[in-house]
């Protein structure tokens, strides 16, 4: 060939790009008429049972910057340990309890649920697992959404037999996927997740 072909760059199309507020969370980003709210933006109806608590985060980079275009959608069992349908063999059919919620972050790279504390689900030995969200997370720039989960302070004993967590030999590893709890009206828990960097968060390939 008389000119060689240059390596391609990655496209815009390949990542989640700019958009991600703006095709999941419209209302959010002041986009209206889309959807009446935001799909998954309340994960609570009059009939939940269970310990209401709030779930907060804050998404950092490598540098300790804020990402302030993420998105995290969460997935949960109840208080009774019960996946909404169809998750699960063990689903409930008509849930008061939705399990699944979907959060913008804000400019500070913060986001929250309002939800209840979730019931211990069998993991792939059979024992109980500790109580745990599972997150997903996605942002400008990230080509596949990271899958993480949060643990709560309060379960210590929990946590440490926990298959998941076990299967972190690092125990400073296993810390970041800790939240600690705040006080408040409402019991409160927080976890920083670093995208990159000496603390990041540990994210699982699902």
């Amino acid at each position: 060939m008389l000119h060689p072909v240059p390596t391609l760059k990655e496209t815009p199309s390949q990542t989640a790009g700019p958009y991600v507020h703006i095709g999941l969370t419209p209302n959010f980003a002041e986009i209206k008429g889309v959807y009446p709210t935001d799909p998954g933006i309340s994960m609570l109806t009059a009939d939940t049972v269970g310990e209401r608590i709030v779930v907060s985060g804050r998404i950092v980079d490598g540098a300790g910057a804020p990402v302030g275009d993420a998105v995290v959608e969460c997935w949960q069992a109840d208080a009774d340990g019960s996946y909404a349908a169809p998750m699960g063999p063990n689903s409930n059919s008509a849930p008061a309890f939705t399990g699944w919620g979907r959060q913008p972050v804000n400019a500070d790279g913060v986001f929250s649920f309002e939800t209840i504390k979730p019931g211990p689900v069998p993991g792939p030995d059979g024992r109980p697992m500790a109580p745990h969200l599972a997150l997903w997370i996605v942002a400008r720039g990230i080509n596949t959404g990271l899958q993480t989960r949060l643990y709560f302070e309060d379960e210590a004993e929990a946590n440490a037999a926990d298959f998941v967590l076990n299967k972190i030999p690092d125990p400073r590893r296993r810390a970041t996927l800790i939240a600690r709890k705040e006080d408040g009206p409402v019991p409160g828990y927080m976890l920083e997740i670093q995208l990159q960097g000496e603390r990041e968060t540990v994210f699982f390939d699902v």
